[in-house]
């Protein structure tokens, strides 16, 4: 058991508590939805000043991976940034949350290289976003930890900061050999992490810039890592299924839609804006509150993983969400569908996407969110390109 000795007294806050392969359903009328407000232009400003991403590729296109990846080349996306020594360091996680909505929006998650988007628990999800080609001073809001959040931190070597957990999940994290490469609210801690209160909200949130100093004043080192495993390719790959609108529900407060742009190339995300008790869902644009945009992907892909219950007593439950070995799921780019298998060979790597003749899946160069679905979920494909999948567990 490793022992960590931290210089400040922590805060251990209690996590919100109560926190088969899928089958295609026959076709079901779409839900009532509310007519969608038009895409907000402004935000409420930040006190810190709007940060630029990345450049894309100002030179002729080049494909890369799934390794060999040139050192000015960010490995989660496919693309160069302008300061290669941004990369000679770990990857930085933060938890994000999407409850209550009175949250909303997030801050700096349009930054992020790449997104996982799951259940936690009593209807709800979170998000753990990962930051490696940018950097941002307020990223947040951020909430506690869940123990799939242990899983993506083995798999990407990262730095991961988050609010708090439950006792019981605490303490698997801290008994890890990752440990010592969290970061979580304490009385000493700012930076890297501080609160901020902007129109009277009390916001929890994380300066990335300052997650590897933090990690290295406790003795953890905070290099480059192998993050092999995604293939970018530019073209659209042949033998696509349409796919213009993409719905992933978890429960009736918990929703989401992805509509594909055409003018960017792009799914933009819609967030669900009321709970449906049965009279439909609400949806209105999730944007960035520092960058005024909409939350977009170049990539959306959905995973089919076994999910167990770790405890469950009346409306308290923790999750654990398992990735091993290899399952199924759906990769989405410029309008089209693919099905995918993964394969993660080892704890410490990244998992990767297969065709069904074996080739590697290949990304598009951008930003990729994943979304967390149960082996008992519901896919229902309608004309029209739309995809509808429904969280169910086992």
């Amino acid at each position: 058991m490793k022992r960590i000795h931290l210089i400040a007294s922590l805060v251990f806050v209690v996590a919100l508590t109560g926190c088969s392969l899928f089958r295609q359903a026959a076709p079901t009328p779409t839900p009532t939805e509310t007519p969608l407000p038009p895409t907000p232009t402004t935000v409420p400003a930040t006190s810190t000043p709007v940060p630029t991403p990345e450049p894309t590729a100002t030179a002729e296109p080049v494909d890369y991976g799934p390794s060999g990846f040139p050192p000015n080349i960010n490995p989660l996306t496919g693309l160069p940034v302008n300061d290669p020594t941004r990369l000679e360091r770990r990857p930085l996680a933060v938890k994000i949350q999407l409850f209550p909505r009175t949250g909303r929006p997030p801050f700096g998650l349009s930054l992020a290289d790449v997104v996982f988007d799951y259940y936690q628990n009593n209807g709800l999800t979170r998000l753990h976003a990962i930051f490696y080609g940018n950097d941002y001073e307020q990223v947040g809001p951020i909430r506690s930890a869940r123990l799939f959040d242990g899983e993506l931190i083995k798999m990407y070597k990262s730095i991961f900061a988050f609010g708090s957990a439950d006792k019981r999940i605490l303490r698997r994290l801290l008994n890890s050999d990752y440990a010592n490469r969290l970061i979580f609210e304490g009385a000493y801690n700012c930076p890297p992490m501080c609160r901020i209160d902007p129109g009277g909200g009390n916001f929890l949130v994380a300066n990335t810039k300052e997650m590897g100093p933090y990690i290295v004043s406790r003795g953890e080192k905070d290099e480059r890592q192998n993050l092999d495993g995604m293939k970018f390719q530019r073209a659209t790959p042949a033998g696509g299924t349409p796919a213009v609108q993409i719905f992933t529900r978890f429960s009736i407060s918990a929703y989401v839609r992805w509509d594909y742009d055409q003018a960017s190339g792009r799914y933009l995300r819609f967030q669900d804006t009321q709970e449906d008790g049965g009279q439909g869902e609400a949806y209105a644009p999730l944007v960035d509150r520092v960058t005024n945009t909409q939350i977009s992907a170049d990539n959306i892909v959905i995973l089919f993983l076994p999910h167990k219950y770790e405890y469950k007593s009346g409306n308290s439950e923790i999750i654990d969400i398992e990735m091993k070995g290899s399952g199924m799921g759906y990769a989405f780019r410029d309008g089209y569908a693919y099905e995918v298998r993964w394969t993660r060979p080892a704890d410490d790597s990244l998992f990767t996407l297969q065709l069904a003749d074996g080739t590697p899946y290949p990304y598009k160069p951008g930003v990729t969110y994943y979304v967390i679905m149960g082996t008992s979920s519901i896919l229902d494909k309608k004309d029209g390109g739309i995809w509808r999948f429904e969280w169910r567990m086992p």
